[in-house]
């Protein structure tokens, strides 16, 4: 009987360690639809000149924040979560031997970073935090369409989503960090230390790379740049929405998982409860407040899905607190502030292409502020007596500190590139395309027919 037992038992065992590897794998292949969706949305948000010059962009952003994620900023995240010391080398921080494995990177550290039948667990839990390193990268990528230059854009996409980020995480999202242990810090789906950092490291970038020609007149006032295709954009937000699915999947722990904090219940990356059902209540409200504020406001159907952006990302931080009824009001203002913030950036000479500053940068820190004026006194980590709680004070200082981790490093490296002369290309190309220069390839070789038919004779 109990030999039975110690069977049945190593079959439950198995069986839940190859569903959690399957789940997390799932949420790989949803996250790479985000990609799909950010190649549609920039591609079709560009003027036919520049079409597939932003298609190989995106592409090069997601290979190279791979690579580098695997190399070193895998080994950021375990090893900076209460921040930076000299008495002591980085392993020893936080992650003990798990750090230290990761330090090494290759060969002995296999069994963390390669192939090994005994993991079910790192390779897919690494995936997904390699595709939230991606996601950054490609939601820089769109505000600085049609003029950046390839190698130098490749170079802030590694710093962003290989560092930057990284550190965010490491000291917003996960145990041990100090802004969580300390503070109270709550950002579940990542609003601040993925979307904020990235929407104000792009801020820091357009500063110094400068609007596209013809965008602004002598007396200041803005010009509407349409892209190409604005059905092919539409679409490409959609496909985002879908990939956020499996974003935010990616964000809960299963139970019995080695970085579980309960044998038997799905928490978040705090410890704290989560289930898949609290997600699906209030993703897709999320996503119907933030359309219907953003259509009462415009009636624009690009900024109707930027409005659906906006609206996860403006709760995404209390997904696993708010009630659906909250989440709506939260999403519903998120999408009316929307384009009302993008016209605000524009007064001050700053050219976002798509509106990526806005609607990842302002209303990610909206939304972890948000998480403070509804969610105060809740815990930031598992326990009753002595833990944090989340509080406003405490995801001000988050939104500070996001702003900050995001703004300064993409500000510095833009400029230490401009002055190389690596930031923006030459005027007579921008002026001429980027796909007549760079691309051995024509988006569209035979044109694009015009609305109105030709005459017959």
């Amino acid at each position: 009987m109990e030999e039975q037992i110690q069977q049945l038992t190593q079959m439950v065992a198995t069986t839940n360690a190859m569903f959690a590897e399957a789940y997390y794998y799932v949420t790989i292949a949803l996250m790479v639809v985000i990609h799909a969706g950010f190649l549609a949305y920039e591609m079709g948000a560009t003027r036919m000149k520049n079409v597939l010059s932003s298609g190989i962009k995106n592409l090069l952003a997601f290979a190279f924040v791979l690579i580098t994620f695997y190399l070193f900023g895998w080994w950021v995240y375990w090893a900076f979560p209460t921040g930076f010391t000299l008495s002591v080398g980085p392993a020893e921080i936080s992650g003990g031997a798990y750090a230290s494995a990761i330090a090494l990177g290759w060969g002995e550290s296999a069994q963390y970073m390669g192939p090994n039948i005994a993991d079910n667990a790192s390779g897919v839990f690494w995936g997904a935090f390699a595709m939230f390193a991606a996601t950054t990268a490609s939601i820089m990528s769109g505000a600085v369409i049609e003029r950046i230059q390839t190698v130098g854009f490749v170079i802030l996409a590694v710093v962003l989503g290989s560092f930057a980020w990284v550190l965010a995480a490491a000291w917003g999202w996960h145990a041990d960090g100090w802004m969580v242990t300390q503070f109270g810090l709550h950002d579940f789906g990542a609003a601040g230390l993925v979307h904020a950092v990235a929407g104000f490291f792009a801020l820091g970038v357009l500063i110094h790379l400068g609007p596209r020609i013809g965008k602004f007149n002598a007396d200041g006032s803005a010009n509407v740049i349409t892209g190409h295709n604005m059905p092919f954009a539409v679409t490409g937000l959609m496909l985002i929405i879908v990939g956020f699915f499996g974003f935010l999947m990616a964000c809960i722990i299963l139970p019995g998982e080695a970085w579980s904090w309960s044998a038997t219940n799905g928490a978040t990356i705090y410890g704290t409860p989560i289930t898949l059902s609290a997600l699906a209540f209030n993703i897709l409200i999320a996503v119907a407040g933030g359309i219907i504020g953003a259509w009462i406001l415009t009636k624009d159907p690009f900024w109707m899905m930027s409005g659906a952006l906006a609206g996860i990302i403006s709760v995404a931080s209390g997904l696993d607190i708010y009630f659906p009824s909250l989440v709506f009001l939260i999403s519903f203002s998120a999408g009316v502030l929307l384009k009302p913030a993008a016209n605000l950036l524009e007064k001050f000479g700053i050219d976002d292409a798509v509106g990526a500053v806005t609607v990842h940068g302002t209303i990610g820190l909206y939304g972890v502020i948000m998480l403070g004026v509804f969610a105060t006194g809740f815990p930031a980590l598992p326990g009753d007596v002595g833990v944090p709680t989340i509080s406003l004070i405490g995801q001000i200082i988050g939104a500070v500190v996001f702003f900050l981790v995001g703004f300064v490093p993409g500000y510095i490296c833009a400029w230490i590139l401009k002055k190389l002369d690596m930031l923006r290309i030459p005027e007579d190309i921008e002026i001429a395309g980027l796909d007549t220069v760079k691309v051995p390839l024509a988006a569209y070789p035979e044109g694009i027919f015009a609305s109105k038919p030709p005459s017959k004779k």
